[in-house]
């Protein structure tokens, strides 16, 4: 394989952190820019923005940096693919109809080479959280959906943003990875691997970059970690992933 795969997730893009948001999308461009000669595709898995509500003729103002980038990515031939995260779940159709993006609401399967990739953003997989598997099932309701999108759009992101904040606060994900036996992603992981054999699980959701081998001593799950603080991202290039940091002072990698 000469051209590599590139992964990212959790850019939270609509909120400032270490740095403001338009600062972080600057480097986010930096670094696509920088990937581009080499890249073969590009997922992007989840929380590209930190809250999203899509009307039918309005998207959120700003991203035109990531957006130009991201079209010129297309142009150039370069497939990217995008897994909605909860916070953006309400992303439709305007990345399908602006740019040809295709949108996964879901993990997907796929093979890439000759490894068997398992891909999504992670949030409610695995036990527990069942408090925020009510609230999504209540967020992906095309009744609600449809009903929210008569709010006036000024109304309507505010409560975006402000739910967005609440969601941050609810899932802790500063809690260090310690304990594999509460990780609901490597409980999800293993238990799948008694139904098929994957070789790599790609994950965003947990805001750590996790690079851990499950029990059968060859499988990975893989999570990608953020940028709001880390700039973690994996790279795929045919024979080995590896996750990396871009500008960062912080490069810890956490598994076994």
């Amino acid at each position: 394989m000469s051209k590599k795969i590139y992964f990212a997730s959790d850019f939270h893009l609509g909120v400032d952190a270490l740095e403001t948001s338009l600062e972080r999308e600057k480097k986010i461009v930096r670094w696509l820019d920088e990937c581009q000669s080499d890249m073969g595709e590009l997922y992007l898995v989840g929380d590209v923005f930190d809250h999203w509500y899509e009307y039918k003729k309005v998207v959120p103002k700003g991203f035109f940096r990531l957006f130009g980038k991201l079209a010129e990515l297309r142009d150039a031939g370069i497939p990217v693919y995008f897994f909605t995260g909860n916070h953006d779940m309400w992303m439709f159709r305007y990345f399908e109809e602006a740019f040809g993006i295709p949108i996964y609401r879901s993990p997907i399967i796929k093979i890439i080479g000759n490894s068997k990739f398992f891909i999504g953003h992670g949030d409610g997989l695995g036990p527990g959280d069942h408090g925020y598997k009510f609230i999504k099932s209540i967020f992906n309701n095309k009744i609600c959906q449809w009903m929210f999108g008569w709010l006036h759009p000024d109304m309507g992101l505010s409560l975006m943003k402000f739910f967005s904040v609440k969601s941050r606060q609810y899932t802790g994900d500063e809690e260090p990875f310690s304990n594999p036996d509460k990780e609901w992603l490597v409980q999800f992981a293993e238990s799948n691997q008694k139904k098929q054999n994957i070789d790599y699980y790609i994950f965003g959701h947990r805001h750590l970059p996790i690079d851990y081998t499950l029990s059968n001593g060859t499988s990975k799950y893989i999570n990608l970690g953020e940028w709001m603080y880390a700039a973690s991202y994996g790279v795929w290039d045919g024979t080995t992933f590896e996750l990396k940091f871009y500008d960062s002072k912080m490069t810890k990698i956490y598994g076994n």
